[in-house]
C-alpha cells in the first residue's frame, strides 16, 4: 500500500512538474528548472547517503580545530539548557491568536523549545563527550510530540481555519519548515549516537518529517508560498520555507526518485521568487526581510551547489548579484537601515550570510559590509545566530570572516527604480553630514505601509526625521483590518492629510510621474503622489520634490493643486529627537543617542502652517528597542483654508 502510494505521488509529480515546464517558460528570465532538468539533476545530486555538507559530531578534528572563543561560546550556550524543562505548549495558549490576537504568548516558549534543542545539539557537537544528549532526547522528543511545528497565526492555511491545529491535515508554514530543517540537521549530525541511545529517535525524526513536511510539500501545489497558482503573489516565505525543504530533502529523503522530484519542485518554485524581483534587486519587504528573502534564497542556491559539487551555479547572474547588494544599498550607518515597509530601522545583518554572498559573487562591498557586521554581533557575544542551518557556515567559516577586512559601503547615492528608492549623502564613504532617502512605489507592497512619498533625514549617522516602522505582529497585522493599525497610517508617515483623508492601500494608489536625478551637488526624487489619496482628498496633483543640496540641506517642495478648497491640511513629521521650537518658523531637533550629538533645524513657513508637537508613548518591545519610550509627532497644519500652493521645508544643520 505505501509502495504504491508513493509511486502514484512520483507520477503526479513528475506530471506537474512536465505541464509547469510548458507553462512557465518566460524568456528573458532566470529559471532554475529548465537551466537543470530532470535529466540533468538524475546525474548531478549527490545521492542522500553520501551527501556531507558538514562534519558530522563524530568527526572529532574538524570540531576540535575550530578557535577556541567560538568553541567556548558555544558550548557555554548549549550549558545553559542543561536539565532544561521544557516550556509547556497547551491548547489553550495556542487559542489565544483566535480569541484576542495575541501572537507572542504562544510564539515565545515555541520558540524557546526550538532555541533550546539548537544550543544543545552545537554544544554537543563542539565538545563531543556526550553530556548534551539526554536534554537533546527530550527536545527531539518533545518536538515530535507537538500536533503542529506551525504558529497559529498561520492556521489559516488549513481548510478548518484558526483556531486550534487540525491533526488530518499537514500544513506547512516558515515555521514548521524551520522546525523540520532543525530535526533533519540533528538527525545528520548526531546520527548513530542517538541510535545507541534508541533507534527509536531518528526513526521517530524520519517519520515526523515525512509526514509533516516531505509528503505534504511533494504532492501538495496550493501552498501560497510555492506561487504555482494563478497570479499568486510570493515573498520572503517562498525562499524561506524551501530553504528548509530542501535541506530536509537532501537530508532525509530516502528515496531518489522522490528527491530528485522534489528538488525539481523546489527549483520551480525558487523561480518563481526570483523573477518576481525587479533588474535592480530592490526588496519592497525591507531591510529587516533580506535576511529572509534574498538571504534565504542564498541558502537555497548554496545547497544545490553543494549538493551537486557545484554543478548547479547561477550565481554568474546579474539579478543575483543585484539582490545581494541591496542591502548595503539601503544601508545608512552602524545599525541604521532604510526601513520602508515592515521594517525595524535597527538590523541585525546575519553577518556569515552576507560576507559569503559577497565572496560567491564576488562583491568585495558586501563581504566587507558582513565582516564589518561580524565586528558588530561579536561586540554582543552574539557569533553565531539564526537556524543550525546558517549557524554550521558561520562556525567553519569562522576564522576566515575574523581575518577579513571590514568596512561600511556607505554609497553616496542610490536609486532602484523597481522599488522606486532613493537614497543620498553628503558625501561619499563617511556618515558624516546629511542623509535622505525617499520612496514612490505603491500601496499594495508586500509588508506594505500606506507611504509613497514618504522620506527619512539622518545627520552624522543619526535618525533626524524617521519612518517609525512596525510594532510587535498581532492577528491585526495581517488581516483587512490592518490599515487600522497608526504605524501603517500616511497619518504617521512624513505626509500630507487633507481634511482628515489620508492614503489609502491597494495596487492603484501609487506615485505618478517620478523621476530621479543625480550629480555631484545634488540628488533629487520628484514625484506626484495624489494617486495615493482615494478621491474623497480632492487632490489633482501633488508634486513632492525631496532634494540634497549635498554639504547643505534637505529640501522637501510640495506643490499642489486640490479640486476644491481644503479646510485644513496636516503635514507630519515624525521624530526621537527632542523637539522645539526656537524661533517662528524654525523647529530644532536634537538627538543625543550617540557618542556625539547632532542638532538638524527645519525652517518653514510660520504665516502658512503652524507647528504643534505631539508626544506618543512607546509601550511596544520591538518599537522600544529602536526609538526609546517615546516619539515626536510634528504636525505642521494650514493656517487658513487652501486649495494651490507650493510649500517649502528646508532641513539643515
Amino acid at each position: 500500500m505505501k509502495i504504491n502510494r508513493c509511486l502514484k505521488s512520483v507520477f503526479v509529480l513528475m506530471l506537474f512538474i512536465l505541464l509547469l515546464n510548458q507553462s512557465m517558460a518566460q524568456p528573458g528570465k532566470i529559471s532554475l528548472s529548465e537551466s537543470y532538468p530532470l535529466s540533468i539533476l538524475q546525474n548531478s545530486i549527490i545521492k542522500q547517503q553520501n551527501y556531507h555538507p558538514f562534519p558530522r559530531s563524530d568527526e572529532r578534528t574538524s570540531w576540535n580545530a575550530l578557535p577556541e572563543n567560538a568553541r567556548r561560546l558555544l558550548i557555554e550556550r548549549g550549558e545553559r539548557y542543561l536539565n532544561y524543562a521544557y516550556p509547556a505548549l497547551p491548547a489553550t495558549l495556542f487559542l489565544e491568536f483566535a480569541r484576542d490576537g495575541n501572537r507572542e504568548n504562544f510564539q515565545k516558549p515555541q520558540r524557546e523549545r526550538r532555541d533550546a534543542l539548537a544550543s544543545l545539539l552545537l554544544g554537543e557537537c563542539v565538545e563531543g563527550t556526550g553530556r548534551f544528549f539526554d536534554d537533546i532526547v527530550n527536545g527531539i522528543w518533545t518536538i515530535c510530540e507537538e500536533s503542529y511545528w506551525g504558529v497559529p497565526a498561520h492556521l489559516s492555511m488549513q481548510q478548518r481555519g484558526y483556531g486550534l491545529p487540525d491533526p488530518t491535515e499537514h500544513t506547512v508554514d516558515l515555521f514548521a519548515a524551520e522546525t523540520g530543517g532543525l530535526l533533519a540537521w540533528t538527525s545528520y549530525l548526531l546520527g548513530e549516537k542517538l541510535d545507541r541511545i534508541s533507534p527509536l529517535i531518528r526513526e521517530r525524526i524520519q517519520l515526523e518529517l515525512e509526514k509533516r513536511i516531505l509528503t505534504p510539500c511533494l504532492e501538495r501545489d496550493d501552498f501560497w508560498w510555492m506561487g504555482f497558482r494563478p497570479d499568486e503573489v510570493v515573498n520572503n516565505w517562498n525562499p524561506w520555507v524551501n530553504s528548509n525543504w530542501l535541506t530536509i530533502v537532501l537530508l532525509n529523503e530516502k528515496d531518489e526518485t522522490r528527491r530528485i522530484g522534489a528538488v525539481s519542485k523546489i527549483m520551480k518554485s525558487l523561480d518563481v521568487f526570483i523573477n518576481s524581483y525587479p533588474e535592480d534587486g530592490g526588496c519592497d519587504e525591507g531591510p529587516v526581510y533580506w535576511n529572509r528573502a534574498a538571504a534565504s534564497l542564498f541558502d537555497c542556491l548554496e545547497l544545490l551547489y553543494s549538493a551537486t559539487n557545484g554543478r548547479i551555479n547561477i550565481y554568474n547572474e546579474p539579478l543575483i548579484h543585484e539582490m545581494g547588494r541591496y542591502i548595503y544599498r539601503v544601508h545608512i550607518a552602524d545599525r541604521y537601515f532604510i526601513n520602508f515597509a515592515d521594517a525595524s530601522a535597527k538590523v541585525n545583518l546575519e553577518s556569515d550570510l552576507a560576507f559569503r554572498y559577497g565572496k560567491r559573487i564576488g562583491d568585495d562591498r558586501l563581504q566587507a559590509f558582513g565582516a564589518f557586521f561580524s565586528r558588530l554581533r561579536r561586540q554582543d557575544e552574539k557569533f553565531f545566530e539564526g537556524s543550525v542551518g546558517r549557524q554550521l557556515p558561520a562556525i567553519f567559516n569562522f576564522a576566515e570572516i575574523n581575518a577579513a577586512a571590514a568596512a561600511q559601503p556607505l554609497l553616496r547615492d542610490v536609486w532602484m527604480p523597481g522599488i522606486q528608492v532613493m537614497t543620498a549623502r553628503s558625501h561619499n564613504g563617511t556618515p558624516n553630514g546629511l542623509y535622505v532617502a525617499a520612496k514612490g512605489g505603491h500601496n499594495a507592497e508586500s509588508h506594505n505601509h500606506n507611504d509613497i512619498g514618504n522620506f527619512i533625514i539622518y545627520l552624522d549617522g543619526l535618525p533626524m526625521i524617521i519612518d517609525v516602522g512596525v510594532e510587535t505582529y498581532t492577528k491585526k497585522t495581517f488581516s483587512p483590518r490592518r490599515y487600522e493599525i497608526w504605524t501603517m497610517q500616511s497619518a504617521f508617515h512624513n505626509l500630507p492629510k487633507i481634511d482628515g483623508v489620508m492614503q489609502h492601500n491597494g495596487r492603484e494608489f501609487a506615485a505618478r510621474n517620478v523621476e530621479y536625478t543625480s550629480d555631484d551637488a545634488v540628488s533629487q526624487l520628484k514625484l506626484d503622489i495624489a494617486g495615493a489619496y482615494p478621491a474623497e482628498a480632492g487632490i489633482d496633483q501633488w508634486t513632492r520634490t525631496v532634494r540634497l543640496n549635498r554639504g547643505d540641506n534637505v529640501l522637501v517642495i510640495d506643490e499642489f493643486g486640490l479640486n476644491r478648497q481644503a479646510q485644513q491640511i496636516q503635514m507630519t513629521l515624525m521624530t526621537a529627537c527632542d523637539a522645539s521650537i526656537s524661533e517662528p518658523g524654525i523647529i530644532s531637533l536634537i538627538n543625543t543617542s550617540g557618542a556625539q550629538s547632532a542638532q538638524l533645524n527645519i525652517s518653514f513657513d510660520a504665516q502658512k502652517l503652524k507647528a504643534v508637537f505631539e508626544e506618543i508613548r512607546i509601550d511596544d518591545p520591538l518599537l522600544q528597542s529602536v526609538w526609546g519610550d517615546r516619539i515626536t509627532r510634528i504636525l505642521l497644519t494650514t493656517t487658513v483654508p487652501v486649495q494651490n500652493d507650493t510649500w517649502t521645508l528646508k532641513f539643515s544643520p
